[in-house]
């Protein structure tokens, strides 16, 4: 590898969507300190490319099916120790806390301009650390995306995620990460618990 090529980063992006993996590869294919990108779409691809290109940053999705974004994190750090991990996701969101504890260095969602996307794979490849800012509350009430509460009334009729994302036209997984942020919101375990926290706190009639 020439002086050059070495200080350009190799990015392994992981994630269970094609047109995910193509809007990365755009975006970050026309950077010129981008050396290369590479796709895996779950956590024994992402493994085995690690193993064999040791990229330089990861793009980690928070939901890779039945695998878990911070679970994924783990095993690449455990083979890659100095691998800078940025967790990204179309709906669900992740606390700092939790994101840290997994060893990933920032989480960004996937809606960020792709300026913006671009400029937090630089940060962590630099050692620098980017969580996106809590939301707070006001007054203590709960705060739910349009998208959410269609989910949540849906989950309150007995739907299933099958079923919601043919009446919503979304994707299963966009809905599985969709109740995940319910679930985070509301503090609850399952469809049971969301549905009676959201009727004690008026988010359901």
């Amino acid at each position: 590898m020439s002086g050059a090529d070495a200080d350009r980063l190799c990015v392994l992006i992981v994630d269970d969507h094609d047109v995910v993996h193509w809007g990365f590869r755009t975006m970050l294919g026309e950077l010129d300190w981008v050396a290369s990108c590479l796709s895996a779409t779950n956590g024994d691809e992402a493994l085995a490319l690690t193993r064999e290109h040791a990229p330089d940053v990861a793009l980690v999705d928070l939901f890779l099916g039945e695998e878990s974004g911070p679970e994924v994190c783990e095993r690449l750090l455990t083979e890659r120790p100095e691998l800078r991990v940025l967790l990204i996701s179309g709906a669900g969101r992740i606390s700092p806390a939790t994101a840290r504890a997994c060893g990933a260095s920032g989480f960004v969602p996937k809606d960020w301009p792709a300026a913006d996307v671009a400029r937090a794979v630089r940060m962590v490849a630099l050692g620098m650390a980017l969580f996106e800012p809590a939301a707070a509350p006001a007054s203590g009430a709960m705060t739910l995306s349009g998208r959410e509460r269609e989910v949540l009334e849906r989950i309150a009729g007995g739907a299933t995620n099958r079923e919601i994302a043919l009446a919503l036209h979304l994707s299963p997984h966009t809905v599985k990460e969709h109740t995940s942020a319910l679930y985070r919101k509301l503090d609850v375990r399952n469809r049971a618990e969301a549905v009676q926290k959201a009727q004690r706190t008026g988010l359901l009639n």
